[in-house]
C-alpha cells in the first residue's frame, strides 16, 4: 500500500458510522505512592496510598475509544449498571463524541470493572498489583435480551459497520448470548452493505456470516477446544480457512509480532505487522487491530489492506505503556512509512 491509498481510505472515516455493540467495561486504574505507606492499627497489613484515579472505557469502550482516534462516528450498544462505575464509563464515553443514547442502564446489573492498583516504587518504578473484577455473576435477564435485540434491529440500517466485542467468558452472561447473537446473525441477510465483525474469547466460531477477528489462539479453540503447547502456522491456518468456510466471510487471525492472516476457505495471505522496537504493552492490541480493520472495509478496502490499517493502528497502541492506547490518523500514516521501509 502507498501513502496515496492509505489516505484515500483514511478519509473516509470520518463520514463512517459504526455500531460498537457488546459488553462495555470501566477500566479503573488506582496508581499507589509506596513512598506514603501506612500500617493500618486494627490489622497490621500495610494501607495503600492511592494518589490518583484514572478511569477509561474498556472491552467494547476500548474499540470506541480506538475508532473516535480514528475520526469514525460511533454509537454504543450494550448493557452497563445504574452505579458509580456506570457513571464514570458514561462520562467517558460521552468525552469521546460518542453516541451512548442506545446503552442501557440496569439496577440489577453491574457495569463490569477491571481496578488495576499500580504501585509506584521509591526508585521510580512501576507495576501493577493483584486486580480487582467486578462482573456479572447471573445470565443477561430476558427483558435485557429483549432490549438489546430491539436497539440492534433499529440501528442497523443507520450504520456502516458493527463491530461485535464478546468479551465475557461465562456463555450468556454478557450482552453477546445466544439470543442476541442468533438475532444478529438473522440480520446479516437484510443489511449486506453493512461491514459486520466479531471478536469473541470463547465463542468466535458460533457466528455465521460476518467477518471473524480471532488471535491464534482463539481460532484454535473455535474447533479443538482447548489447545495445549505449540501451535505451527500450518495449524493456525487450516483453522482460519475451516472458520472462513463456516462464516462464509474472510477471517482476520492475529498472529502478534507476525500480523495478521487473511484467511478464506481456499488460502491464507499473511499481512505483516508493523516492526516495533523497545517496550510494549500489548494490551487492547486486538481491539486496536479490529477498529482499524472494520473502519478500513467500511471506506472500500480490500480485506488485505484492511488487515494493514488495523496492524498500522496495533503498532501505535501498543507502544502505549500501563494504559490503553489509541492511533490517530496521523500516526497511522507515520507508521506505514516505517511498515514500507521494512518490506518495501
Amino acid at each position: 500500500m502507498d501513502p496515496h491509498r492509505l489516505q484515500a481510505i483514511l478519509a473516509g472515516f470520518e463520514r463512517t458510522r459504526v455500531l460498537v455493540i457488546g459488553d462495555y467495561f470501566l477500566d479503573k486504574y488506582l496508581d499507589i505512592d509506596r513512598r506514603l505507606a501506612e500500617v493500618s492499627l486494627e490489622t497490621g497489613l500495610e494501607a495503600h496510598q492511592v494518589v490518583r484515579v484514572r478511569t477509561s472505557p474498556g472491552a467494547a469502550g476500548t474499540v470506541v475509544c480506538n475508532l473516535r482516534a480514528l475520526q469514525v462516528g460511533v454509537v454504543s450498544l450494550g448493557v452497563i449498571g445504574d452505579d458509580g462505575e456506570g457513571y464514570e464509563l458514561l462520562r467517558g464515553l460521552r468525552e469521546r463524541g460518542v453516541d451512548t443514547s442506545p446503552l442501557i442502564q440496569s439496577n440489577t446489573r453491574y457495569t463490569p470493572t477491571y481496578t488495576k492498583p499500580m504501585m509506584h516504587e521509591p526508585d521510580g518504578s512501576v507495576h501493577e498489583l493483584s486486580r480487582l473484577d467486578i462482573k456479572n455473576r447471573a445470565e443477561l435477564p430476558r427483558e435485557l435480551e429483549e432490549g438489546i435485540i430491539a436497539r440492534l434491529q433499529k440501528l442497523l440500517p443507520t450504520v456502516q459497520g458493527v463491530i461485535v466485542a464478546d468479551q465475557v467468558p461465562e456463555r450468556n452472561h454478557g450482552v453477546m448470548t445466544d439470543r442476541v447473537r442468533q438475532a444478529l446473525m438473522d440480520l446479516v441477510a437484510q443489511y449486506p452493505q453493512v461491514v459486520i465483525a466479531a471478536d469473541s474469547r470463547m465463542r468466535v466460531g458460533e457466528y455465521r456470516g460476518i467477518y471473524l477477528k480471532p488471535n491464534e489462539h482463539e481460532a484454535m479453540r473455535a474447533l479443538r477446544g482447548n489447545v495445549e503447547g505449540a501451535i505451527t502456522e500450518e495449524e493456525i491456518e487450516a483453522a482460519g480457512r475451516t472458520l472462513s468456510g463456516r462464516t462464509k466471510r474472510p477471517v482476520f487471525v492475529t498472529v502478534g509480532e507476525r500480523g495478521v492472516l487473511v484467511c478464506t476457505e481456499q488460502s491464507c495471505r499473511r499481512v505483516p505487522a508493523v516492526p516495533v522496537t523497545g517496550e510494549i504493552d500489548i494490551v487492547g492490541a486486538g481491539d486496536s487491530t479490529i477498529s482499524g480493520m472494520v473502519s478500513a472495509l467500511c471506506c472500500g478496502a480490500t480485506p488485505e489492506e484492511a488487515a494493514l490499517v488495523g496492524n498500522l493502528v496495533a503498532s501505535v497502541t501498543i507502544k502505549c505503556i500501563g494504559t490503553t492506547g489509541t492511533a490517530s490518523q496521523e500516526q497511522v500514516a507515520e507508521a506505514l512509512n516505517r511498515w514500507r521501509a521494512a518490506y518495501g
